[in-house]
């Protein structure tokens, strides 16, 4: 199959949170990004690193290439802080997200699931125009963290930094 043939294909989704939903994808695997959104992560680093406490990807993994679950940090019985990269919580429950309208229908998990759908090809230009807008707002952690912390202390402000990680802003750099 030729690359412009993969960057057509349609992605059916049946998960514990979403049922026979599909997708298209219209671009190639991490390529034709928004000029405005440079994630300094990709889904599978981020999945690598230790993000969500390990629960967030544990029923969906047929959506997503393989090789992004080869060295994830998952776990299926609940959600695991000391998965996270610096071994503390900085999620913020579904309710809470649903409850303030963050949470789009096409993607009942997040952001992240947006992030990793649109990083496979899928473009919904509203939607990646809002999330994109967020993940911009959310850089103000990194200057919160420069502020705060000695370069190279990943002991300060480490749920910020998960945070950040969670928002693929690689935050062991700062």
């Amino acid at each position: 199959m030729t690359e412009s043939d993969s960057s057509r294909r349609r992605i059916v989704v049946n998960d514990r949170m979403q049922q026979g939903y599909s997708y298209q994808l219209s671009a190639g695997a991490g390529r034709n990004f928004d000029p405005d959104f440079c994630p300094e992560l990709t889904p599978k680093e981020m999945l690598a690193l230790g993000v969500f406490g390990g629960k967030y990807m544990t029923d969906c993994r047929d959506e997503f290439p393989e090789s992004w679950f080869r060295d994830a940090k998952l776990s299926p019985q609940g959600h695991d802080p000391a998965l996270n990269y610096f071994g503390v919580s900085a999620s913020t429950a579904l309710s809470v997200w649903r409850a303030k309208g963050w949470i789009h229908p096409d993607d009942p998990r997040g952001w992240f699931q947006w992030y990793c759908r649109y990083y496979m090809g899928r473009r919904l230009p509203d939607e990646d125009r809002r999330q994109i807008g967020r993940w911009k707002a959310f850089a103000r952690h990194t200057a919160q963290v420069r502020r705060h912390c000695e370069p190279g202390d990943p002991f300060c402000r480490p749920r910020q930094r998960q945070a950040l990680l969670q928002w693929a802003y690689d935050s062991r750099r700062i």
